[in-house]
Order: C-alpha cells, then structure tokens, then sequence
C-alpha cells in the first residue's frame, strides 16, 4: 500500500489526545511501584461496574481468561456442555474448552449474524451449564429470547461482550444482561487498553467472589497466604486499570462517533449490491466496534481495495468448527449453513474513533468503482 493508505484501525490517532495525561499516568504508577493489585486496578473496577450498570467487576488479564473464569464461577467444567456459535473469534470457543467443558455449536441467525435463539431448544440437554452468546460486531444479541430458552433449564446465560463495550438493549448496558458479562481490552476493542485485559462484571456476589479467588491464585478473601482452591496469575495489571480510567470516561462520545461513521457509510452505500449490517432493533443501540458488509466476490472486492490503499478485514473468514483445531468437536462442511454462508461473505471496512468523514467517501468511493469492475455474478447482495 501507499504512504497514504487508510488502515483497517489505527490506534495512533488517539495518542495526541491523551499523550499528556497518559504519561502522567506512566510517571505516577512507576513512582509508587504500584504494578500489581493497586488503587487503580480497584477504582477501575467501581467505576466499570458502574458503567455497565452491575454490583461487581473483576479486572483479569484478558478476555479469554476473562469467559473461562466467569464460566468456572458459574457451574461449567469436565462432563458439562457449553452453547456458542462458531461465528466468532476462536478464543470464545477456547474458553469454553480451557474449563473442561464440551463446546457445543449451533447456527447464526443471518440477519443479525448473532447467535439464533430458534436453535437453541435442541442445543440444550441435561449437561448444559450455560449458553454463550456473543454480542458480534458491536450489536447486542436478543438476549430475551435467549434467556427464553435457558431459564426453564436454570441455564447460565454468560455474555461475550468483548465488542460490544457500552452497547445498550432495553435500555441496559451489555455485560449486564446475564448471570455474568465479560470483556476484551484488546487494543483494537471500543475500551482498548495498551496491551492485554479483561474483565468480568456480574450481579451475582458469589461468581465475583469465585473469579476474584481465580485470578489470584485461588486465594481466600481477606487473606492472600490461604488457598482455598487451585487458581491462576490472572490480574489485570494496575498500570492498565489506570490507563483504562482515562479512556472510559470518553467512550460514550467515542461510541456516538463510530454510530455516525457507520450512518455515513450507510447512506453512501445505499445503493450499491452490498448486503449492509443490519439495523438496530427499537430499544437497541449497537457500538459499531466493525463495520461489516457483505457481498459475494468478497475476495477479489478486497484486493481491489488494497490496491487502491484501502485496508479491510474478514471477521471471520473460517468458523471455528472447520478450523484445523477443532476438528474433535465433530462437525463438518454444512453442519451451520447461515455461519459459513456470512464467513464467506463478510468485509469489515475502516472504522475507528477519529477516521475522518472525508475518509468514509473515500473508502465508498473506491468500493463503487471497485464493484463495478466485479464480474456481474459476484456482485448479489441478496438482500433477502
């Protein structure tokens, strides 16, 4: 690409902003040697919680860590069955394994490219410890539905909020509409830290308590040299907490900025044979943490793009169960149609706090050009 390329995501657009008070934040944190367990990591969890509208929150170090841990509060572990889609990053799945439970894959809704709660009545059986939906793209997933299905079967209902950081459903926050809610601070998430984090917010005392104890070593409360299970180094580090502080206050505004982003898109690709992402329900409001299209022909579309400097992603090109590393679980080809039919269809354009409205024509610019160069037969949207 050329000098002037437009980047997928760039998370140096932020650092003139916050330059100043992020290196305070470095300068106060080396001082005090407050690397582990601090004040800030505490303060940030009060002031998560509060955010996302729950009793608690546990910093861990990612978000992987993060759904494990808040899984293994919640009853899932060897002999037990955990419900996803496989429509999703691979680390929702490996969480669901790290416990020792049985993953257990049903379709996508295609509309929402969320997990279809239609499916989940023949997905749960005696062995089931919770369902896992996750709020893809930035989009919450109907999660009444969802609870619909589960609780007659006093089914935990765990969120895989890692992109959906501030998205409201029924006037509630993400991370607050299970028995627990867990995040990603992976750079590139709405609430991106520098490095790795996570965090697991919950109503629930008990599921704090337990993913508390989790991330330290299996530590009692009130007494860190007493064990009383076998735990992992799991923290969030106290230097993030503080740096996460400084963001978090700013991503309502940031959230608002990537929703009119995604509205511009919207309008300049109105009329192009693109399958544009779906629309918010009435008492929803996404956080656009991508904005995704589909078409077929997605793979020479996006080699056009990168020819004229425009980046572009596939999130995600292969489902998890036709990843190599899953084969064990026992699925094939064809097993969840709507899942591998978005798989080859999906393209995630720019999109980022600070990506200039200038720049948003630019990128639909090159798509209406690059489209029609597309030989007719790879140009369906099929917006059905």
């Amino acid at each position: 690409m050329s000098a002037d390329a437009l980047p997928l995501f760039d998370l140096t657009r932020r650092w003139s902003t916050e330059r100043e008070a992020a290196l305070a934040v470095f300068e106060r944190i080396a001082a005090a040697g407050a690397f582990s367990l601090g004040e800030d990591l505490a303060a940030f969890e009060a002031e998560f919680a509060a955010f996302c509208g729950t009793a608690h929150c546990v910093g861990v170090a990612n978000g992987t860590v993060a759904l494990e841990l808040a899984l293994r509060a919640c009853g899932a572990g060897p002999g037990s069955e955990v419900i996803t889609v496989a429509h999703t990053f691979v680390a929702t799945v490996e969480a669901i394994a790290a416990t020792g439970a049985t993953p257990v894959l049903v379709d996508i809704d295609p509309a929402t490219r969320c997990i279809d709660p239609t499916k989940l009545a023949a997905a749960l059986g005696p062995n089931t410890a919770a369902v896992v939906p996750v709020h893809l793209y930035g989009r919450p997933a109907d999660m009444d539905a969802i609870h619909a299905a589960c609780a007659p079967h006093g089914v935990a209902v765990i969120e895989d909020a890692a992109q959906a950081h501030g998205a409201l459903l029924g006037g509630r926050r993400t991370g607050s509409l299970g028995s627990a809610g867990c995040f990603s601070f992976y750079p590139t998430k709405n609430l991106g830290a520098m490095g790795d984090g996570g965090a697991v917010v919950t109503d629930d005392a008990d599921v704090a308590a337990l993913v508390r104890s989790l991330r330290h070593h299996g530590s009692a409360p009130g007494d860190a040299n007493i064990h009383d299970r076998v735990g992992r180094t799991e923290r969030l580090d106290n230097l993030l907490a503080a740096l996460l502080r400084l963001r978090l206050p700013v991503l309502d505004a940031e959230n608002a900025e990537r929703r009119a982003l995604a509205a511009r898109y919207r309008e300049r690709l109105a009329d192009l044979p693109l399958t544009l992402p779906p629309a918010d329900a009435p008492d929803m409001t996404s956080v656009h943490h991508l904005f995704v299209v589909e078409l077929d022909g997605r793979d020479a579309l996006r080699a056009r793009l990168h020819q004229a400097g425009v980046a572009s992603g596939v999130h995600y090109p292969t489902p998890v169960h036709l990843q190599p590393g899953w084969r064990h679980l026992g699925y094939g080809p064809g097993d969840l149609p709507a899942c591998e039919r978005t798989a080859r269809r999906v393209l995630s354009l720019p999109l980022f706090p600070g990506l200039r409205p200038a720049e948003v024509d630019r990128v639909c610019g090159v798509l209406e050009g690059a489209l029609e160069l597309l030989p007719s037969d790879t140009r369906r949207a099929d917006r059905a």
